[in-house]
């Protein structure tokens, strides 16, 4: 698929329809929109009000079942894939059990105190503010799913079948896949970032990867990633081999005794640096590491955070 596609809404199908960001760095995620006879699903909301209600005002537009949606899907617990939910009423909201879980960490009102904090964080709160500054997460009010599963669940839009297939944990804990076979569409959610830097939140990697190929081996011509165009079965091969390649490395690195964020630095990402927000090998490695010592504890998001901002040459003075 072309990288060329334009940000907004894209008829993918008969009946379903893939909203897409403008480019696909942090907070910038897409969405999507299936519909038969007399109702409507919605995959994901977006980082905040006024974007999800652009979104929502251009389906109802061109889709008139839009201006009601039945049931709305969300793919994980990032906030830039529920945070709208709020305007959705009425919707059922289905999300995994993992995902509704980790909703509950990082609400709207924990980003606009990080946001409104971020001034005192030096470097970190210059990356924050290069990350996530164009978003406003004033006043959105925390709305969790009204339903929750795990493994898989079959819903119907109208006559149309579509699977809930949880593939997490991997990018987060909780990761679902959204797939319509008789349209020949999937959305993925974060399991995949298109032309964008994959970033391994929860792992393993293992599952990530099983994901892809799970993808790779469905029947669908059209596969709507969380960040970046519209792609086909080459990008999610190559979603794959950069999770293997950074295994691989991240490996090497560790049974050598070298440090996590050194061997961030250390590794050369040679074709994959030219994807959008490359430091996040940071976060990738960490993980990486985590799982190679059989650890259960997760690394402090801020920590983090830091770490990849060192990456991306965020400092005092920048």
């Amino acid at each position: 698929m072309a990288s060329s596609q334009q940000p907004g809404l894209h008829p993918l199908a008969n009946g379903a329809w893939a909203w897409l960001a403008p480019g696909g760095g942090w907070g910038w995620s897409n969405a999507g929109l299936i519909v038969d006879g007399e109702e409507s699903m919605l995959v994901d909301t977006l980082f905040d009000l006024a974007l999800t209600s652009e979104m929502l005002k251009k389906m109802q537009d061109a889709e008139p079942l839009a201006k009601h949606v039945d049931t709305l899907i969300n793919t994980h617990a990032n906030g830039d894939h529920c945070h709208g939910n709020a305007l959705v009423s009425g919707a059922e909201i289905i999300a995994s059990t993992a995902s509704a879980l980790e909703m509950t960490e990082l609400t709207p009102e924990t980003m606009a105190e990080l946001m409104a904090q971020s001034g005192e964080f030096g470097a970190l709160g210059k990356y924050f503010q290069h990350c996530f500054g164009e978003f406003n997460f004033d006043g959105i009010p925390f709305t969790p799913p009204t339903r929750t599963f795990d493994g898989e669940l079959d819903l119907r839009v109208g006559d149309k079948s579509v699977k809930l297939i949880e593939v997490g944990p991997a990018h987060t804990r909780g990761d679902v896949l959204v797939h319509v076979p008789g349209d020949s569409v999937v959305f993925t959610g974060d399991i995949l970032f298109i032309e964008s830097t994959p970033i391994i939140w929860q792992g393993p990697v293992s599952n990530w990867i099983k994901a892809c190929q799970l993808i790779e081996d469905m029947n669908t011509d059209l596969i709507v990633p969380g960040h970046g165009p519209i792609t086909d079965k080459h990008g999610v091969v190559k979603v794959r081999q950069y999770l293997q390649f950074v295994h691989d490395q991240a490996r090497i690195r560790y049974d050598e005794g070298m440090g996590a964020q050194e061997a961030a630095k250390d590794i050369e990402l040679n074709e994959y640096s030219a994807w959008s927000d490359p430091e996040r090998i940071a976060v990738n490695v960490d993980s990486l590491y985590r799982e190679f010592a059989g650890e259960d504890t997760r690394t402090d998001v801020l920590d983090l955070m830091a770490r990849m901002a060192e990456l991306a040459g965020f400092d005092a003075h920048s």
